[in-house]
């Protein structure tokens, strides 16, 4: 079974050998980025969402990266199908942890970048988590972080929705029970099960009232759900989904602590925080997010009036887009034009 397909323009890749997974296992493995204006001299560290790809992560024309004031590295997240994932890597452990990801990320930016310090670590969803884990792993590391519809640990809500899209995948009959990869199948069903499962998570009830998906081209919810959901989830590797959707479910930055308390970890952080929530997200609420500012020594809340539920932070709607990229601008002192822009993630 071939990995999906996805735009690799500008990919690069950087090895690490014997790297050792949180679970204990040790092997070889690929860490997949892009650099945008590799020659200023001040880093900007983006690393991929769920179901998003380097290129569908971030969108700079060549007077962007000409005018940039930063060297934006955008990484993808281990288990995403372009750095070392269960679709492309035979020893790929069980399990995957978020201070895995952090780790390989670390050493992409120091031993092969020769990066010794970021101004920022900017983040979507699970990217936003990444970018808390970050901001707990290697305090010292970076001046700004900014999660954006996201959280420092996942909760039981969230984790009770993702658990309705991983039974739809793995109960299908194609799915069988993982036998469907020996048998060198897919389980297109499943995968679109996945997707059908998934998609009326990430907007919001006021999003279908006003019928926003016309907006996207669509012409019904049916065409939405069809193309915009099931088809992308189709061009996933299942094991990839997975690993990812248990990784975001397991969410917890307590866990670089000896104690697990996320509290104190929050209290802990050293950087200055920009926290995004959307006003309608059902996933990561803005309710999660003000209890987080409230023990951020350096923490901002600053929400997004929209009803774009969750993906209002990754791009989908260009008026929140050019919204966070002001407020990002000034929160880090910078043009908003010299932001660069948020691309839509939506899974391809």
């Amino acid at each position: 079974m071939s990995p999906p397909s996805y735009d690799s323009t500008g990919v690069e890749y950087y090895t690490i050998p014997s790297f050792k997974f949180v679970s204990g296992p040790s092997t070889n493995i690929r860490v997949a980025y892009r650099c945008f204006n590799p020659s200023a001299q001040k880093a900007v560290c983006i690393p991929t969402c769920f179901g998003g790809r380097i290129n569908t992560t971030l969108s700079f024309t060549a007077e962007d990266q000409a005018l940039h004031a930063y060297r934006v590295i955008v990484v993808a997240m281990l288990g995403n199908g372009e750095s070392s994932s269960p679709s492309n890597h035979p020893e790929f452990p069980k399990s995957l942890d978020y201070r895995d990801c952090i780790n390989a990320q670390h050493q992409l930016l120091t031993n092969h970048l020769g990066i010794k310090e970021l101004e920022a670590v900017i983040g979507f969803s699970m990217g936003g988590q990444q970018a808390y884990h970050w901001a707990c792993m290697y305090p010292k590391f970076m001046k700004y972080a900014v999660p954006i519809c996201t959280s420092a640990k996942t909760s039981l809500h969230n984790y009770a929705f993702i658990e309705g899209p991983i039974a739809a995948l793995t109960n299908s009959i194609d799915y069988e029970d993982g036998a469907f990869r020996a048998k060198g199948i897919k389980p297109t069903r499943g995968l679109r099960a996945f997707g059908r499962a998934y998609c009326a998570w990430a907007m919001s009830a006021p999003w279908f009232r006003e019928r926003q998906f016309e907006k996207m081209g669509f012409s019904n919810v049916e065409d939405f759900i069809q193309s915009n959901w099931e088809d992308a989830f189709e061009a996933w590797d299942p094991e990839d989904v997975l690993i990812l959707a248990r990784m975001w479910q397991a969410g917890d930055i307590g866990k670089v602590r000896e104690d697990g308390d996320y509290l104190k970890t929050l209290d802990a952080i050293e950087a200055k925080m920009l926290v995004m929530p959307s006003r309608t997200d059902t996933y990561f609420p803005p309710e999660d997010s003000e209890i987080e500012v409230q023990h951020l020594e350096h923490g901002e809340l600053a929400v997004i009036e929209t009803v774009w539920g969750h993906m209002a932070g990754g791009g989908a709607n260009e008026d929140d887009t050019l919204w966070m990229n002001d407020r990002i601008a000034k929160f880090i002192g910078t043009e908003p034009s010299l932001v660069g822009n948020l691309k839509q993630t939506r899974l391809e």
